[in-house]
């Protein structure tokens, strides 16, 4: 039986190739995600001590920053032989065409002390001394900066000052390499620039022969109570499990996705041996006739499917080391902030060889449990040629109950406001379609091919007769399509509707002109005044809150504010200003405010002045219950919060001013903060959106994979179909059939099968997303359903094209034979 086994390996080669196919795709995208992520660890563990090669103790601050003064007072500690503060924080480099540098940058604070000294120095020296700046390489090549010269640099502590460039520093592959400039200052330029009160740590160098346990204990007495002290291996540990966290989750995200192609490899896989398999009907009864037991032939298909899995997962994990040097080469063009070669170890290689063979064997057992009931009496009679089983009335009831339990799910899921939900009538709707596939669709198909059969006539006729003549074998084809496509809809679909949602709420919440953002950071402490003082601007509004008291305490504009409230309960908004609050509905209702009441608001009274509607349900997460808001206006909340900042501030011309002179006003000032951003609305939208835009392609991209592997699916029943009707076909040709009409009755079922399958997806797909965006608007937002019908019409015609396309190799091969011999074939 193993010889035997062999031997039908390559005999059906041909037929089991694009199974393989399906199953080398699966684990090649498993394969390159673990040789990726594992160089990208490797390289994190390499790295991950740069910055601490001589810190043999680490102060940490608690909830509050650690004061300069702690940094003397840890330094006089005896058996210390040097200590300086650390702090990282976010800046921004004005670069030599007097724009800001773009890109995220981050600014670190730089030792003095060469004992605790570990950066890579290109070029020049570190900073000894205020005044000086040293700045990663790749930015002082690319600005053309030179050492010695000065560059501007400003962040949250306010307009941006000249610096003495001293050199370079290399931070390639370290936790401060995020794709923007790199910054380094003395610790008090470093508060001064980032406008932070004290040190995230304290960096301690031991004398020569001091005990590290009892040092740590007279640092510790030093530092207080709210501080933690680390030794040298905590703080190692520490540092490598930060690194390498992100490249974890990274790994699993890609992880996720390979996990939706081995399921659709699957599906593919299970289909292709039940084909074959049934197409060998008669020798499996001649075997049986001749003495082979059931069990033999049982676990020689096994064999025979541990083989073809094996063979094609080793294919998978070279196709995955290309995928993943690709996928290296492709972010460092991006110059995305990845570094790490690739690495391959004995565990990706085994686990990869072990998925793919489990994979196919799994797959490939049901059919061949159900391959081997044939009875040998079958060899001699036409039993051995016998029509597909019909599925069962249990399945299909069953199908029925899980689809409609799915569809429950989702229909609830926004009434509960429960994410759960969403992920359960998704997973059930799915089972249910496959369940009850073998009716639905090819009840589909024959729906769909009425419109073909008018335009094609006998040919569609052909086709849809052709497609449905087996529902198990179509429903399977169409199933794993159903998989990729309806991820990518629901993605394409709850992207569209996040997207409109924000740019609702944008119009909602802006009345302005200009915004001005703050990048990466809070806007600096003095930006807000600048403008405020050109006479060109009339509003402007920076937006800060604060929550005290169990209330959140707004910054609000008496201009502003009755351009985005939806309803007034009483008094008057125009009478906002200084001493008085508009308390919203919620709040004023629980603590019984009314319009003229005194209230107390962070220790000070507040008159109210209006009583109005909330802008939405609270988030989740947030401090406070929804509508437990109050608005102050931008002077009492300067004096309550002195040190509160925002991240936005909203600007409109003066009368008379044109918007394009306005621009240039604000433009003038922001030259010195280069942390900010000047946009309009349509342009905060997009930045809002951008993300969207930008997860969406990344989630598409790797799903397309799930959805190629379906297509082969799609080809390879095809081909399989065709060796079935070879006779068949052979007589349609002699009886006048020309090729053209061969290849267009191969063209439409696949065209047939592949829009079921796209449609099926579309539909579930969508569900989805409407379940998310329910639960969503309940939780907190203005997000209703979008259907984006060109994005998804652009999905119904590749999947049109690519089932073409997939047919072209099963229509030559049902064209090679000549007519006589075809005629002939058994």
């Amino acid at each position: 039986m193993f010889r035997l086994t062999l031997r039908q390996v390559r005999a059906d080669g041909l037929r089991l190739l694009l199974s393989s196919l399906a199953i080398l795709l699966g684990v090649a995208f498993v394969a390159g995600t673990l040789i990726f992520t594992d160089g990208m660890r490797a390289a994190a563990y390499d790295r991950a001590g740069t910055f601490d090669r001589h810190t043999d103790l680490a102060v940490y601050a608690g909830e509050t920053p650690l004061p300069p003064a702690l940094v003397d007072r840890v330094r006089a500690v005896d058996g210390v032989a040097a200590a300086d503060g650390e702090l990282t924080g976010s800046a921004g480099v004005v670069g030599s065409d007097g724009r800001p540098v773009l890109g995220y940058a981050v600014l670190a604070s730089i030792p003095t002390d060469p004992a605790l000294q570990s950066y890579d120095v290109v070029a020049g020296r570190l900073p000894e001394r205020p005044g000086e700046l040293v700045l990663d390489a790749p930015t002082v090549a690319d600005e053309g900066f030179r050492l010695g010269s000065p560059v501007r640099v400003g962040g949250t502590g306010g307009a941006a000052r000249p610096y003495t460039l001293v050199g370079t520093v290399d931070v390639a592959g370290t936790s401060r390499d995020v794709g923007g400039p790199y910054l380094g200052l003395v610790g008090a330029d470093a508060l001064a620039v980032t406008g932070e009160r004290g040190y995230g740590r304290i960096m301690v160098a031991a004398r020569p022969g001091t005990d590290p346990r009892a040092l740590a204990e007279r640092v510790r007495a030093v530092a207080g109570a709210g501080a933690t002290v680390k030794d040298r291996q905590q703080i190692l540990d520490d540092v490598v499990d930060e690194a390498v966290r992100d490249q974890r989750q990274f790994g699993l995200f890609l992880l996720t996705f390979a996990a939706v192609a081995v399921v659709v490899a699957g599906f593919v896989i299970a289909n292709t041996f039940a084909i074959v398999l049934a197409q060998r009907t008669r020798r499996t009864a001649l075997l049986r006739l001749v003495g082979a037991t059931r069990g033999q032939m049982f676990r020689a298909t096994l064999l025979e499917a541990a083989v073809v899995g094996l063979l094609a997962s080793v294919l998978g994990v070279l196709a995955g080391a290309v995928l993943a040097g690709g996928l290296n080469a492709l972010l460092s063009a991006w110059d995305a902030p990845v570094s790490g070669g690739l690495t391959l170890t004995a565990r990706t290689v085994l686990l990869c060889l072990g998925l793919g063979t489990l994979l196919t064997v799994g797959a490939g057992a049901l059919p061949a449990w159900q391959g081997t009931r044939v009875p040998p009496v079958a060899a001699l009679t036409d039993a051995a040629v016998r029509p597909s089983r019909r599925a069962g009335r249990v399945r299909l009831a069953l199908g029925a109950l899980v689809f409609a339990a799915g569809v429950a799910a989702l229909a609830g899921a926004g009434v509960a406001g429960q994410v759960p939900l969403v992920a359960a009538g998704g997973v059930l709707s799915f089972f249910g379609i496959v369940l009850f596939g073998p009716v639905l669709v090819p009840a589909l198909v024959r729906v769909l091919g009425w419109p073909a059969r008018r335009l094609l006539g006998a040919t569609a006729g052909l086709a849809v007769a052709n497609a449905v003549r087996n529902p198990r074998r179509i429903a399977a084809t169409a199933t794993a399509l159903v998989i990729g496509i309806g991820l990518v809809s629901a993605f394409v679909v709850g992207a569209g509707s996040a997207k409109a949602g924000i740019e609702r709420a944008v119009d909602a919440e802006i009345g302005v002109d200009f915004l001005v953002t703050g990048i990466g950071a809070d806007l600096p402490a003095s930006l807000a005044g600048e403008l405020a003082a050109r006479p060109e601007l009339g509003i402007v509004h920076e937006q800060r809150s604060r929550v005290v008291g169990g209330v959140e305490v707004r910054s609000a504009h008496p201009a502003l504010v009755g351009r985005t409230l939806t309803a007034v309960d009483a008094g008057d908004v125009g009478r906002l200003g200084p001493g008085t609050v508009l308390a919203h509905r919620e709040v004023a209702a629980a603590r019984g405010w009314t319009v003229g009441s005194t209230v107390t608001v962070a220790g000070r009274p507040f008159r109210v002045a209006a009583v109005v509607a909330d802008d939405g349900p609270a988030l989740a997460g947030s401090p406070v219950p929804a509508g437990f808001v109050v608005d102050v206006v931008d002077a009492d909340f300067g004096r309550l919060f002195p040190a509160e900042r925002g991240y936005l501030a909203e600007v409109d011309p003066a009368d008379g001013v044109s918007p394009a002179a306005a621009r240039t006003a604000i433009e003038s000032v922001l030259g010195n903060y280069p942390t900010v951003n000047l946009m309009d609305q349509a342009a905060y939208k997009r930045m809002l959106t951008g993300t969207v835009d930008m997860v969406l392609a990344f989630v598409t991209a790797l799903l397309g994979l799930a959805v190629v592997i379906a297509l082969v699916g799609v080809a390879n029943t095809l081909s399989l179909s065709v060796v079935e009707r070879t006779r068949e076909n052979a007589v349609l040709r002699a009886v006048g059939m020309t090729r053209g009409g061969m290849r267009a009755v191969l063209a439409v079922e696949a065209v047939l099968t592949a829009l079921v399958g796209a449609l099926l997806g579309i539909a579930l797909g969508t569900g989805v997303s409407a379940g998310a965006m329910a639960v969503v608007a309940r939780i907190g937002g203005d997000f209703t359903l979008v259907m984006p019908w060109a994005r998804l019409g652009l999905i119904l015609a590749v999947a049109v094209l690519a089932a073409l396309a997939a047919a072209v190799l099963p229509a030559r091969r049902a064209l090679a034979r000549p007519v006589v011999e075809a005629l002939g074939a058994e």
